[in-house]
């Protein structure tokens, strides 16, 4: 329980310390707030938001700061949401990576297959009660409020893991199952954004930068190398590797990546994500909870340690720059965010954990009831920061924007909720 509440005290007290303080300031003085979100910090025709959306959404504000005609501006929203916040995706994209591709991951074998089911209906779910009240509310609003399917799909990890704990007791199967289901959402959503949320125009042919830096550096600084050093146990070339260039071809590598998704239009902050693979790393992973995770030195675990301090600031500027709601935003789309994640998160893991477990006959993990599967799903609801990511995508800055936004953060009720389902579903809570 140590681990876990360490990690939720490193990436996301943190997080909601500056969500905490964006909502007072917007709520205290929302003019000076939105100065500093949109806030120029550089004009220039490389990367940026468009000038002229920056000057629409700044309004009269943005006499303010003359500048010189150019085709960008990088603002401190940009700065965070679109290239800070690629780190923190990196993170979950190396957890995600290690569950697929090694030998004992957690998403591969008939272990995950049941979890996996559930993922997909902890995605279906919410995406089926968010449009289906949308429906309701009549075509125009439907079209309003429509883009936003894909933001009650998220699970906060790190929150839904600490509750999850809370609820059954660091022994239980539950608790791991929950992990599974966790990681998965992660991957499931990290395309969603890549497929559904483009950030511009379409412009595949700049992906082809994003996959020569990747390729590159795989094959010169970790395939390269070890090649070299076949038959010869010292490793004397992949050692100077190592020990003299460590992390930074990579970095460089990540840099030219991004790039090519910013310029690609898919979102930038997931241009990190091809160059993870391709780090070199140890053919064991312990977990992302794990005691033992600490002590792995291979270089991409290494690269995670080196950038837990600085993703914890960087959640920090996230939080503030995108939690920044007045309480008046409440409004359509906060219910249906929150009936996504409450409503058909729960019911959609229950009912496709069922048909994954009894009808294909995967079954549950040893110890664990069909019933769990609903109180999974509502400790699942918490979806705070890929809601809040996916909110701040889906909507131009604005009241749709705002009252979406204001539902990913009143999500933290499943926390609640959960316990109070948990004690009415008579879970016997089993200490590790």
């Amino acid at each position: 329980m140590y681990r876990v509440w360490n990690f939720v005290t490193n990436y996301s007290l943190l997080l909601i310390l500056g969500a905490l303080i964006a909502l007072v300031w917007a709520n205290t003085d929302a003019h000076s707030y939105h100065l500093l979100v949109d806030y120029p910090l550089w004009f220039n025709d490389v990367i940026g938001t468009d000038l002229h959306h920056w000057e629409l959404v700044l309004g009269e504000d943005a006499e303010l700061f003359g500048h010189a005609e150019t085709a960008k501006v990088l603002t401190a929203h940009y700065l965070v949401n679109d290239i800070l916040m690629a780190f923190f995706f990196a993170i979950a994209g190396k957890e995600v990576w290690e569950a697929v591709i090694l030998e004992q991951g957690s998403l591969r074998g008939k272990k995950a297959a049941t979890p996996l089911f559930a993922t997909a209906g902890g995605m279906f779910g919410p995406i089926a009660v968010y449009l289906g009240l949308a429906w309701l509310l009549g075509p125009a609003k439907f079209g309003e409020v429509a883009n936003g399917w894909a933001i009650p799909t998220a699970t906060d990890i790190a929150f839904s893991y600490l509750v999850g704990r809370l609820v059954f007791g660091a022994g239980h199967p539950a608790v791991r199952f929950l992990l599974l289901l966790a990681i998965a959402d992660d991957a499931a959503g990290l395309i969603i954004l890549a497929v559904f949320y483009p950030s511009g125009e379409l412009a595949p042919v700049w992906l082809l930068l994003s996959l020569a830096a990747a390729v590159g550096v795989f094959v010169l600084f970790n395939w390269l190398p070890r090649k070299m050093d076949a038959g010869d146990q010292l490793r004397p070339r992949s050692t100077w590797v190592r020990q003299k260039l460590s992390f930074w071809p990579y970095l460089i590598a990540g840099a030219l990546s991004w790039f090519g998704f910013a310029q690609s239009g898919l979102h930038p902050a997931l241009g990190l994500l091809p160059i993870v693979p391709t780090l070199p790393h140890a053919d064991r992973a312990f977990g992302i909870f794990a005691e033992a995770e600490q002590y792995l030195t291979d270089l991409l675990n290494h690269t995670e340690h080196l950038l837990k301090h600085p993703v914890e600031i960087v959640l920090f500027l996230f939080g503030l720059m995108n939690a920044g709601v007045e309480f008046s935003a409440i409004a359509e789309p906060t219910w249906l965010v929150l009936a996504g994640l409450i409503i058909g998160k729960p019911l959609g893991v229950l009912l496709f954990g069922y048909l994954g477990a009894h009808t294909f006959k995967l079954g549950l993990p040893e110890g664990m009831r069909t019933v769990d599967l609903f109180v999974i799903g509502c400790v699942a609801a918490i979806g705070f920061t890929v809601s809040l990511f996916v909110a701040s995508v889906a909507f131009d800055p604005g009241p749709v924007q705002d009252a979406a936004k204001m539902g990913a953060l009143l999500s933290f009720a499943a926390a609640a909720i959960s316990l109070v389902v948990g004690k009415v579903t008579k879970v016997q809570k089993q200490p590790g």
